[in-house]
């Protein structure tokens, strides 16, 4: 008997997995998204950086996978036609306070495989990258890339369908219920029957545990990420991507410079709480939302501990001055007219636990026949083909032909 496969969640993930599951023929694969278009939220409001591996821990999920994922990736855009362009990213210690850190990350990246790294030192072995740019030393990552993860996305469907797969547009699962060996999803008035179910639901990850009774925790906290446009008549500042020395105490990368694949440049993401799950603005509030997150254990330690770097995020947000001075930090020939408007802000889908701690790896839950991605942040769109065969390799125990 064929099995029943059903999977929550229309992002870059959710439809590579079930690419993946058509592909090999292992069942009949149904995919619900909630909006009514695939990549509408995560893998539709990022940078497109497709990340070589550079920032994560030795042996870690994100490592692994980062670094499979990466390489996957790039044939599957030679395969299809699709733009992916190896622009290259410069990690820059601007003074000798970011030396030490600077070290930390270049050890994991060699840990981690990073292909054609080097350590630049001097204002002039940067500048030979990044003619602009403003440091006392460097890490390169000459392989970092840039793509257009919606039309991947768009690409993946249509394996998919041409697999025998089904994708439902505009079916929010709002009842899961696992009966003995099956599970029985209601999604917009319909009921179907699953033997395995698999959520990669992002911004809803805890939501959807919670229909089939997993632990709250971790729960998501979402952040939101403000980008800047640079002016068209000033993107020869930046030839491909001019990242800061991450602060280790926290998850985000800082603000940066990124080349679009289209030739943009745009500058951010900063990071922010958002009030609402899929809040991209200040303005999008959710009452519900915003409570759960003050209510969890969580939120007094997280606050106790970043406060600080809370009110710096915001305040930035708020006063394009103050974001400016971030910005002009790697760059000081930038004027501050020349960050145009905003551009469209994304929400990232960060766990956090009863502690306060925000988790920094991959995490995976499993209720019976139900297997939960509770945390898949960035690189997961970098490493969702390799995601995707972890979980079906690891666990839905299921062998391919």
């Amino acid at each position: 008997m064929t099995e029943r496969i059903g999977i929550i969640g229309g992002g870059i993930v959710g439809i590579a997995l079930a690419r993946a599951l058509a592909q090999a023929g292992i069942g009949e694969v149904t995919v619900f998204e909630k909006e009514h278009r695939l990549a509408a939220h995560q893998t539709g409001h990022n940078s497109g950086v497709v990340h070589a591996g550079l920032y994560y821990a030795e042996g870690s999920l994100k490592a692994r996978l980062c670094v499979a994922g990466r390489s996957a990736l790039r044939e599957f855009c030679q395969e299809k036609n699709l733009p992916y362009r190896e622009a290259g990213k410069l990690v820059v210690a601007v003074d000798e306070s970011e030396l030490p850190a600077l070290a930390e990350i270049e050890r994991r990246s060699r840990a981690n495989g990073v292909p054609g790294l080097a350590r630049l030192d001097g204002a002039a072995r940067l500048r030979e990258i990044e003619p602009h740019v403003a440091g006392v030393a460097a890490v390169h990552s000459p392989h970092t890339a840039v793509v257009d993860f919606a039309a991947i996305t768009e690409a993946l469907a249509q394996d998919v369908r041409a697999a025998g797969g089904t994708i439902l547009l505009g079916q929010e699962v709002v009842s899961m219920a696992v009966a003995g060996s099956t599970v029985l999803v209601v999604a917009a008035g319909s009921e179907h029957v699953f033997d395995r179910v698999i959520a990669c639901a992002g911004l809803q990850s805890d939501v959807v545990a919670r229909l089939v009774g997993a632990d709250p925790s971790p729960k998501i906290l979402p952040f939101r990420g403000e980008y800047w446009s640079l002016s068209p008549e000033r993107t020869d500042l930046v030839r491909g991507m001019i990242y800061p020395v991450p602060d280790p105490r926290f998850p985000f990368l800082g603000v940066h410079f990124t080349r679009g694949v289209y030739g943009d440049v745009h500058v951010g993401p900063n990071a922010v709480p958002a009030l609402a799950r899929e809040g991209y603005g200040w303005r999008a509030v959710s009452a519900k939302d915003t409570w759960e997150s003050l209510r969890w254990p969580g939120a007094w330690p997280l606050a106790k501990k970043h406060w600080r770097m809370g009110v710096e995020e915001i305040s930035a947000s708020l006063v394009k001055t103050l974001y400016y001075r971030k910005a002009r930090r790697f760059i000081p020939e930038l004027a501050m007219a020349d960050l145009t408007a905003k551009t469209a802000a994304g929400v990232r889908a960060q766990a956090w636990d009863r502690d306060g701690s925000l988790l920094d790896d991959f995490a995976v839950d499993q209720i019976g026949p139900v297997t939960l991605l509770r945390n898949a942040p960035s690189p997961a769109a970098t490493s969702c083909l390799a995601i995707a065969d972890h979980l079906v390799d690891r666990y839905l125990n299921v062998r391919r032909p």
